[in-house]
């Protein structure tokens, strides 16, 4: 933040910008998601425009984790942020995570361990799957995960 002549606090562009953008994405019917997260992308602050729309995909995710509907949605955003490596392996872990935890569906412990730490400690704290904890409880990344994996089996 700012001052401008009348030593008011002026808040940046780019927090306005970001606002917008997060009301606009909470709102947004799903027929125009995909064209509102492109809007959005193409932003000249990319890290800022990226962090708008991966906070939309963490919720849209969890709202739609045990929704039949989820593979169709994540394969219409993955065709939308496909240029963004970030948000891509984002989407990519919500399917691990779906899988891991909320469909029971196939997955490879190898995936488990190569997942980002969010994921990691995603898994450790909300799955219930044992196969899944007991991989993070013997190859997580931190300590921190795999206490937690520990932790859910045991408890």
């Amino acid at each position: 933040m700012h001052s401008d002549e009348n030593n008011e606090t002026v808040e940046p562009a780019e927090h306005m910008r970001f606002a917008r953008y997060i009301d606009a994405l909470a709102q947004v019917p799903p027929a125009r998601e995909t064209a509102l997260i492109a809007d959005v992308l193409a932003d000249p602050d990319r890290a800022m425009a990226e962090s708008a729309v991966t906070r939309h995909l963490d919720r849209r995710a969890t709202e739609l984790l045990a929704d039949p509907e989820f593979p169709v949605w994540t394969a219409s955003m993955g065709d939308t942020v496909a240029r963004f490596p970030f948000l891509t392996r984002r989407l990519a872990e919500w399917s691990l995570f779906r899988a891991v935890s909320a469909t029971g569906g196939h997955w490879e412990p190898g995936a488990l361990i190569a997942a980002t730490d969010w994921l990691q400690r995603k898994v450790s704290e909300h799955s219930a799957s044992p196969q899944a904890l007991r991989t993070l409880a013997e190859h997580g990344r931190t300590r921190r995960v795999r206490n937690a994996a520990r932790a859910r089996l045991n408890g």
